[in-house]
This record gives C-alpha cells, sequence and structure tokens, in this order.
C-alpha cells in the first residue's frame, strides 16, 4: 500500500512538473508588445486581433494623434480594451501632434469618432496617468531585449522616446511598423499617411539603429477583406465580432468607393507580422524618409541597389568617383500571402470572446 501511493505521489509530483515546464514555456514563447495606436478603424482591428492572439501578450497601447486627435484617440482605445474586458492593459495618452509639422487628422477615412460610425459603450476601464513615451521607455528596461513595438499610427511618441533615452535603441527586440510605401503613397502620389503626417519622427525612427520591419502600403492594399468575409466575422454573434464586422464594413464600403475591390486593414497586417512574420515577403532595403521635399514629403525612400555615388567637388563641378555601400536599416515586405492572413484574422475575430488570449494573471 505504501508503495502504491508513493507511485501516486510521484506520478502527481511529474504531472505537476510537465504542467509547470508547459506553462513556463508557452510564456516564453509568447510575444510581449507594446501597440502605438492613433485608433482609427483599423487600429481598432489591430488591437482586437493583438488580443485575441495567443501568441502575443499585449503589455501597453500608447495613443498618438494621427487618425484621430490623441484624446479621441485615447477614448476609443480604452472602448476597445473595455469590450475585450481587458481592463488590465494599461492605456496612456502620449504626442498631441508631430514633432514639427501640422497636425493632419483623418475623418473621411475613418469616419464619425474615428471608428467608423461604430458604436461602443463607454468604457469601465481607465487611463494610465503617463506620458505614452515614458511608458514605453519603462517597459523597455524592464523587459530588455524582450519588447516588440509594434506601430500602427504617426512614429511620434516612438521618437520622443528616442530621444529622451536613447538607451532604450539596443534594448527593443524588434519595431514593426505599418508604415510607408516602395511603390507610391495614398495621401498623394509619394507618401503613406502615417509618415506623412510626421516624417520627421519617421525619420528618426528608421535611422535609430534598432530592428526595423516595414509592413506599407504595398502589402496592405493587395490584402483586401470582402462583404462575404465581414458577414463570417458577423455572423458569429459576439459583442467583439459584431463591433469588428461594423468597423470592417465601413473599410470595404469606403474603399470601394475609391476604386478598391475590398476594404483595406492596413494596421492589423503590422499585428500579424508579430503572429508570424512568414506572413510576408521581406527584403533588406536602406529607407530614407524625405522630410523636406515640395511634392514627396514623407516619402520612404528605398535604396534599391544598396550604393550611392561618391562625388566630390572639384571647385567649379562635381566628380563621381566611385560608388558606397549603404547598410540595410529596414526588412521591407514586399510581398505577402493575403489568404493565409485574413483567414488567421477572421478566425480570431470571429466567436464570442469567452475566452480572451494573452490575458495577464
Amino acid at each position: 500500500m505504501k508503495m502504491a501511493g508513493s507511485v501516486k505521489i510521484f506520478g502527481l509530483c511529474a504531472l505537476l512538473l510537465l504542467l509547470g515546464t508547459a506553462r513556463a514555456a508557452q510564456a516564453q514563447s509568447t510575444e510581449r508588445v507594446i501597440i502605438d495606436t492613433d485608433p482609427g478603424t483599423d487600429d481598432a482591428l489591430a488591437i482586437l486581433l493583438a488580443l485575441r492572439s495567443p501568441e502575443l501578450r499585449v503589455e501597453a497601447l500608447t495613443v498618438v494623434a494621427g487618425n484621430v486627435m490623441a484624446s479621441v484617440g485615447l477614448d476609443n482605445a480604452l472602448k476597445v480594451v473595455s469590450l475585450a474586458r481587458r481592463c488590465d492593459v494599461p492605456v496612456a495618452e502620449g504626442a498631441q501632434r508631430p514633432l514639427h509639422a501640422k497636425l493632419n487628422i483623418e475623418p473621411f477615412w475613418n469616419g464619425p469618432g474615428g471608428l467608423g460610425g461604430a458604436e461602443l459603450p463607454p468604457s469601465s476601464c481607465k487611463p494610465d496617468p503617463r506620458f505614452g513615451p515614458d511608458v514605453i521607455i519603462e517597459l523597455v528596461h524592464e523587459y530588455p531585449h524582450e519588447i516588440t513595438i509594434i506601430g500602427v499610427g504617426p512614429e511620434t511618441n516612438l521618437a520622443l522616446a528616442i530621444l529622451k533615452d536613447p538607451t532604450i535603441v539596443p534594448l527593443v527586440k524588434r519595431v514593426i511598423l505599418m508604415a510607408g510605401s516602395i511603390s507610391g503613397g495614398n495621401v498623394n502620389g509619394a507618401a503613406e499617411f502615417n509618415v506623412y503626417c510626421d516624417p520627421d519622427a519617421a525619420d528618426l525612427v528608421f535611422r535609430a539603429g534598432w530592428p526595423v520591419t516595414m509592413v506599407g502600403l504595398d502589402v496592405t492594399e493587395i490584402t483586401l477583406i470582402s462583404s462575404a468575409q465581414v458577414d463570417e466575422i458577423e455572423r458569429s454573434g459576439g459583442a467583439e465580432a459584431k463591433f469588428a464586422a461594423a468597423v470592417a464594413r465601413f473599410q470595404v464600403g469606403l474603399y470601394q468607393g475609391t476604386g478598391f475591390s475590398g476594404g483595406a486593414i492596413h494596421d492589423a497586417l503590422a499585428v500579424g507580422v508579430a503572429i508570424d512574420p512568414t506572413f510576408v515577403k521581406l527584403r533588406a532595403l536602406h529607407i530614407d524618409v524625405e522630410t523636406e521635399g515640395r511634392i514627396a514629403r514623407g516619402e520612404t525612400v528605398a535604396n534599391r541597389l544598396g550604393t550611392v555615388d561618391h562625388v566630390v567637388d572639384k571647385g567649379d563641378h562635381l566628380e563621381t568617383v566611385g560608388v558606397d555601400q549603404v547598410k540595410p536599416n529596414a526588412q521591407v515586405a514586399v510581398g505577402i500571402d493575403s489568404e493565409r492572413f485574413l483567414k488567421l484574422f477572421i478566425t480570431r475575430l470571429s466567436g464570442s470572446g469567452a475566452a480572451i488570449a494573452g490575458s495577464k494573471p
């Protein structure tokens, strides 16, 4: 009998050890992320996708002015985390305007209140009193080499964090930006909105020296959700799904009205790349941000050859005497498996939301 009891105790201990090991492995494989956002329709969808993805542990949302005023974005972010029953996630307001430019918000692309007319009840969550860039700095120091920053708005908060504390740069695991394009803009012929809104901040972020992945219009404008796919999300019946469907349906109508075959959900793709980098094909490129151009201000200019002419001044003229190498400063998304990403997006945003992914203990 004593032998049998010992075997049972040993078996129970072994089971508990295995469970503990499994939990530790899951915690280790979960990516700690900060989402820097200007909610915004596609931002709201990106936040919900992140909160419903077990691969990600959302440590904070930091809000920047962009799609909407920062105060409106803060309110929207709080409503979204409240809808997801995730008041444990800090939501902090950050920059109210670009570093040097005049703020350009875009109600045309985001609809009434910034959420495409979708209604949410007042939030039961409270804002974090800290300044958004300070939250970024504190979390990076708290979790060195563990934090991935997902930037889905103008890069102002990230630039302010670097300017205040440059020591965070080598401590950040990676930076994934929904930003830019190497094939033309959406604000004008050259510039994508997030970079156009604050090109000086974007320039600083691309030049900082940390690992940057640029998920730009090259892939977001070819990854389009359809009305049928929106209906699939809505049929699941949960409050989160109904809200996501209302926002996505606004995107579909808006983009179809401007010549697209479906709705672009730009920011969600940056979250998708954090979940699974194999969604996209990446190319290492050197990206410069045009900060002074009359027509091309805000353009992300890719050096496709990896060289620049070496020019010397000969007094009354200049001479090209060779070429200088330039190192890539970003991994740029140049292709995407849109079908596979959209399948994940629809699956994650469907359902009642009873089991919220990545919640903190």
